[in-house]
């Protein structure tokens, strides 16, 4: 079965899954979600149906994206074949399962349960910096949801003390809160969890972290920097899904 994390803030059903529970093996064992790589595409299609099931939603109404770092939001009420170039997408349709897919980048969930509203997106640092998540939180506004009842919890991602940065992404973020010193004057540790809360906050909505690293979870969680830091080679990805 499906392994997955909830947090009480949320009140739609949702779930911040874990590698645990699909069908695939070796470096994409065992709930790989993401649509790239070479984890044979009958794998995927099983774990993304397991994910669906385990919230009580078809197989066939699970929507993701083509996430590319950006800001753009869609709406995600009716099927699509291609699928969208976005980093975040909303509904107000039952039965809609929102998938964000992440390997260290930040998964954000969103519910207004009196508005019947519910959100997604993709916040790796750039994401963060263009304003993907504000960007949703409009788009929430636009489908009846109100500023002051959206409650937002950023699941799974990299730790502040799992990653460290140089001075480019420091000065992209430009605000130091949520650096610490790294080795040498020129890397520093970067919470990108709390830099997503604190933007949410300042855009009104309640927020919160669920508070788990993937990088230092290789039980639970992929994770693209452990990846990269083991030499590279394949990369499965988690699922963070949400549905009214």
């Amino acid at each position: 079965m499906a392994e997955f994390l909830t947090h009480p803030a949320l009140a739609a059903r949702h779930g911040f899954f874990t590698r645990r529970g699909g069908v695939s093996t070796g470096a994409y064992a065992e709930l790989n979600c993401g649509l790239r790589g070479d984890d044979p595409p009958a794998n995927v299609t099983e774990n993304r149906a397991r994910v669906a099931r385990a919230l009580g939603g078809e197989p066939g109404a699970l929507r993701s994206l083509r996430q590319v770092h950006g800001p753009c939001v869609v709406v995600a009420d009716e099927p699509w074949g291609e699928l969208p170039e976005a980093d975040g997408m909303v509904t107000r349709a039952p039965g809609v399962v929102l998938g964000i897919i992440t390997a260290d980048c930040a998964p954000a969930l969103f519910h207004d349960p009196e508005a019947g509203v519910i959100g997604g997106a993709h916040a790796g640092w750039r994401g963060a910096v263009s304003g993907v998540l504000e960007a949703t939180v409009e788009a929430m506004l636009a489908l009846g949801a109100a500023r002051d009842r959206i409650q937002a919890v950023i699941g799974p991602c990299i730790s502040q003390a799992s990653y460290e940065v140089r001075a480019d992404l420091r000065d992209a973020v430009a605000d130091p809160r949520f650096f610490s010193p790294g080795r040498d004057a020129e890397h520093f540790h970067f919470d990108l969890a709390g830099y997503g809360v604190a933007r949410l906050t300042a855009a009104g909505v309640k927020a919160t972290s669920i508070g788990l690293d993937t990088l230092a979870d290789d039980a639970r969680f992929f994770s693209h920097r452990r990846r990269t830091l083991a030499g590279g080679g394949p990369l499965g990805h988690q699922i963070s899904a949400i549905v009214l």
